[in-house]
């Protein structure tokens, strides 16, 4: 019997695995990295050792120290969890050979899949097209990282103008994501569905399909929302993408859990690749079934058999991935302190607490949100709506974006694929209509609004009640008190009054104010407004405000033109031949940046000469960095 678990892994999926252990009476061991010292999950862990010696994103990858943890530790088996070392047959092997218990596959099994290129052989499929014979007439293609998964290593091409770029690209997140830089090229299919199947397997023989998964809704090929069933399915293919899913277990004598993923266009499912570790995903899958796949990954690898059938599914459940990220502004990861985080109502799977800090050297998703009910019509709706309520006070993240992707009707009617951001993410992240954050009209004159949202009046009207017992309360009449705040993008400032009946304002009578609490009667309508503050950064209900100090700083404006470094990152190369002087055009990629293990490209904002150019590769960047500047003018006379 299992008693003590190292997860070689971290953040939510190393919580994830605690959490289980924790319910069976295992005990667990988690391993950190510098950069994870005061992670959750390294906080959560009955015991946890510092891998030391390595960059923080490389930490995760050294096998032999991470078995040392364990054999240190006392820990008698190791469960990989996902990414990293997950699917690295010589780490299982290492695992092994150290006489501990390995909760995956067997390392042959693995082997068989890891490479991609190979999985394709061993289902019969026609091998892939090498890069150097790619054509014209072969457009659109797809590079991809020949191991590892979640999108990393991964991009479409249309132009083979732009083929050797991305091949550099993507065999550089390859390496720093899975420690193999082999790509290769494949066509890319146009308006497929991202479908897969989950699998688990004993050493007796037994292999369950655990129903289908949907996961079409990506950005840059890693996948944002899943959900089981996939809907729209007709019974003959979901028998079918049931018996692929069954023989490529059965063709590497698979054990444990693993997913067999296909494109599914045109009522035909195309294999893509097996993953031989638990996904992200699995939830869904665990509250459409009822089962624990993580315990039953734990019985299996003790040697427990598991029961000639799977269990029956019921109803439908649909996970969201909430993201410390920018959608609109190319999908941008963000850092910083996440002071609040709640999400009541449904399963929250999440590696972080409030009061932790979202940092630079990692995948930016903050948790899973998953939601099971009879129909999926209610799991949309039960999903939503809490994503909608959540208090998220922090970093910007992909929650607006959520909530109208599960609201789109495209998705609600099941006519998703995996073009859906493509053609729809201009609309899904235009800013909002909710009139308390931006009532009509809201006519500007220089840059502030006519009319204050009445967030903004929130903020005020709590901040001044929670700044003096007697505010700026006078005898006599007097101009307004006034006070400014940023919300996105626009200035506001709020004007308000101190009498002898309390707080006034124009706009809406004040019927209670406190320091965390406003209530506001608006055209007969009473409305409570929740205000949490932190430095000079505010939450109103769910609505972000920066405060803004009374006499600005005018030191603070940048020159036209001006590159700045989204994100702290690394500057991992520069424009072939750019130089100060050199004229670019606006969307020319000049810099790539990579933080969280992908690379993220910074553009030309504008057509125009090269004025400035301060970064080079290897240089260490914190947000809000010159990276460069471009002049606005046309180009050169030939």
């Amino acid at each position: 019997m299992i008693s003590r678990v190292l997860v070689a892994n971290r953040g939510e999926i190393a919580c994830r695995v605690f959490r289980t252990c924790r319910e069976l009476g295992i005990q667990t061991v988690a391993v950190y990295s510098d950069a994870d010292e005061n992670a959750l999950h390294a906080r959560v862990a009955d015991a946890a050792v510092r891998l030391p010696g390595a960059a923080p994103s490389d930490t995760y990858l050294r096998g032999e120290l991470i078995v040392k943890a364990a054999l240190n530790a006392g820990a008698d088996a190791v469960h990989p969890g996902y990414g990293f070392l997950s699917e690295n047959a010589d780490f299982a092997r290492a695992v092994l050979d150290a006489g501990l218990v390995w909760i995956g596959p067997p390392p042959e099994a693995i082997e068989a899949m890891a490479s991609k290129t190979r999985a394709k052989e061993l289902m019969g499929l026609v091998s892939l097209t090498d890069a150097k014979d790619v054509k014209e007439d072969d457009l659109p293609v797809l590079v991809k990282a020949a191991a590892g998964g979640g999108g990393r290593g991964m991009r479409v091409v249309r132009r083979l103008a732009d083929l050797g770029d991305e091949l550099a690209a993507a065999r550089a997140e390859a390496l720093s994501a899975f420690g193999d830089g082999e790509v290769f090229v494949e066509p890319y299919v146009e308006g497929g569905r991202h479908v897969e199947v989950q699998i688990l397997a004993d050493t007796h023989g037994t292999v369950w399909p655990l129903g289908t998964r949907d996961c079409s809704l990506q950005r840059r090929h890693q996948k944002v929302i899943e959900e089981a069933p996939a809907p729209g399915l007709t019974s003959e293919l979901t028998d079918s993408l049931h018996a692929m899913a069954v023989r490529a277990a059965r063709a590497v004598d698979y054990v444990g859990a693993g997913t067999v993923e296909f494109l599914v266009a045109d009522g035909k499912a195309h294999f893509l690749e097996m993953n031989t570790r638990l996904q992200v995903e699995h939830p869904v899958t665990e509250a459409v079934f009822g089962i624990d796949l993580v315990a039953l990954q734990l019985r299996i690898a003790e040697g427990a058999a598991l029961d000639d059938s799977p269990p029956l599914p019921s109803g439908h459940a649909i996970e969201a991935r909430l993201y410390a990220e920018d959608a609109a502004n190319g999908w941008t990861p963000q850092t910083g302190t996440l002071h609040r985080l709640t999400l009541p109502g449904i399963r929250l799977d999440t590696g972080y607490e409030d009061g932790d800090t979202i940092g630079v050297h990692y995948d930016p998703m903050l948790a899973k949100a998953v939601a099971h009910a009879p129909t999926r019509a209610e799991a949309l709706r039960k999903l939503a709506g809490a994503l909608e309520r959540a208090t998220i006070h922090g970093p910007v993240t992909n929650r607006d974006l959520l909530v109208r992707s599960l609201r789109h009707p495209e998705f609600t009617s099941g006519r998703m694929d995996t073009g859906f951001y493509d053609r729809h993410l201009g609309e899904l992240t235009e800013p909002a209509c909710d009139p308390l954050a931006h009532p009509s009209p809201t006519t500007a004159l220089n840059g502030v609004a006519a009319r204050p949202p009445l967030v903004a009046l929130a903020a005020a009207l709590a901040d001044a009640q929670g700044r003096s017992r007697f505010g700026g309360w006078r005898n006599l009449p007097s101009q307004p008190q006034t006070k400014r705040y940023l919300m996105d993008g626009t200035e506001h400032e709020v004007r308000y009054h101190h009498t002898r009946d309390g707080l006034t304002a124009d706009g809406a009578r004040v019927l209670y104010t406190a320091a965390d609490l406003v209530v506001l009667e608006v055209a007969g309508v009473r409305r409570n407004f929740e205000v949490s503050r932190y430095g000079d950064e505010m939450y109103v209900n769910t609505t972000a405000l920066r405060a803004l100090p009374r006499f600005p700083d005018p030191t603070a404006q940048q020159e036209p033109g001006s590159l700045l470094a989204p994100m702290p990152g690394t500057v991992v190369r520069v424009a072939e031949g750019l130089a100060e002087g050199s004229f670019v055009r606006a969307g020319e990629p000049l810099i790539w940046l990579e933080a969280m293990k992908m690379e993220h490209k910074i553009s030309a904002p504008v057509s125009g000469t090269l004025s400035a150019l301060h970064a080079s590769p290897g240089q260490q960047v914190e947000p809000g960095t010159l990276l460069a500047v471009v002049q606005d003018n046309e180009p050169p006379s030939p």
